[in-house]
């Protein structure tokens, strides 16, 4: 580890590991990112991954990073093209390893980085390890609603392409941790995504997942507002949204395909003819508050959920706004204290699934059945 003149161990500030490498964009866009958020937030110091001297470089023109940078030196570099099992296999020299392990030894509290997301995902999972009563680990990411906080939390958005009601349980419950402490909503509302809201409609699996909800939401402290369709997702029925990896990775990438037609269309409407192109003058400021809101850059950052540690992943692409955004969801996360709580909250779940054997979690419930009732517990603020 190379050390700059940043020495965490005489700071109040919060510490976010951060992979300088994997982007698309390369080290200089997350550097000129972590240098955005460093200017507007003194509260934050940063453990950056990546060839030492390359880095130290970049850093040193960026004058709001003066003191608040310490590095750690890894020369290989995890690429999107790298399967998981090539990166388990030399994974200790790469930035990616680097950045998880500095959360795993307590250097830091949260790790961001913009790479692979499967290598990310396999490397979390073996450094971090789940946290004891999760069987799945979900990656949530934020998408813009018409709820007046401005999104909605959606899981799992593609960490695992399978999951059982027992894990849809599961999702429910950090999603609704990860909404409290993200989007500060004390009673966050829960949705179950399903090609219908009737109750009679979906498979076995998500009848399944719809009691089990159903039935520990009360005692846990969010609302369980049943089966909510595509169209929800946006919407503002409910602020998480619950379903398995699948499904959650082909709706955004739906979202994001049917976002850049709609821009595409208006950019080649408004040039159709003179007047279009004079109307498109007139309506420029109303057209960059709508290109603000719908920026994806601004809410650039999925959560993995259900580990031992908090890991931010970026998206690949993002520029110097976009990775500024996810350092700034790592630092709210962990001021809020959220890898504690989420514990916590799994913990609590798992208990009263324990306490409960009449309880069943790996049945599949028949239409418009409820499962026994579980023994009553103080709700968890987390």
């Amino acid at each position: 580890m190379g050390t700059g003149d940043y020495n965490g161990a005489d700071t109040d500030r919060i510490v976010i590991s951060v992979d300088a490498m994997g982007g698309d964009a390369g080290p200089a866009a997350v550097v000129s990112g972590i240098a955005q958020s460093a200017a507007k937030n003194p509260d934050l110091a940063f453990l950056l991954h990546g060839p030492i001297e390359q880095l130290k470089q970049l850093v040193e023109r960026r004058r709001a990073l003066t003191g608040r940078v310490e590095f750690c030196d890894a020369q290989e570099v995890v690429s999107m093209q790298d399967k998981p099992a090539q990166i388990l296999r030399r994974g200790k020299h790469t930035s990616m390893w680097s950045t998880i392990e500095a959360v795993r030894d307590g250097k830091a509290t949260v790790a961001v980085s913009c790479g692979n997301t499967g290598a990310l995902m396999a490397l979390s999972m073996i450094r971090l390890n789940r946290l004891e009563g999760v069987s799945r680990p979900a990656l949530a990411i934020l998408w813009p609603s018409r709820n007046p906080h401005g999104f909605n939390v959606m899981l799992d958005a593609g960490a695992d392409i399978r999951a059982d009601s027992r894990d849809l349980l599961q999702f429910a419950m950090m999603g609704a941790s990860y909404a409290r402490n993200g989007l500060g909503l004390a009673h966050p509302r829960v949705g179950l995504l399903n090609v219908g809201t009737e109750q009679h409609k979906g498979n076995a699996e998500l009848k399944a997942a719809y009691a089990l909800i159903d039935s520990f939401s009360s005692k846990v402290n969010f609302d369980f507002v049943g089966f909510v369709e595509g169209g929800d997702i946006p919407g503002d029925k409910c602020d998480v949204i619950v379903t398995d990896g699948f499904t959650g990775n082909v709706a955004i990438k739906t979202g994001e395909g049917t976002a850049q037609l709609i821009g595409d269309l208006l950019r080649e409407a408004f040039r159709f003819t003179p007047l279009s192109r004079l109307a498109s003058l007139l309506s420029l400021t109303s057209f960059r508050r709508l290109q603000k809101r719908i920026d994806p850059r601004r809410v650039n950052g999925g959560v993995f959920l259900g580990l031992t540690g908090t890991v931010v992943k970026s998206h690949g692409s993002a520029d110097a706004t976009g990775v500024s955004a996810a350092v700034k969801l790592a630092f709210q996360l962990s001021k809020s204290g959220f890898s504690e709580k989420l514990a916590a909250r799994v913990s609590t779940v798992a208990a009263l699934a324990q306490d409960s054997s009449a309880f069943p979690l790996h049945q599949n419930l028949p239409n418009g059945e409820r499962g026994a009732d579980i023994p009553k517990a103080q709700g968890v603020q987390s």
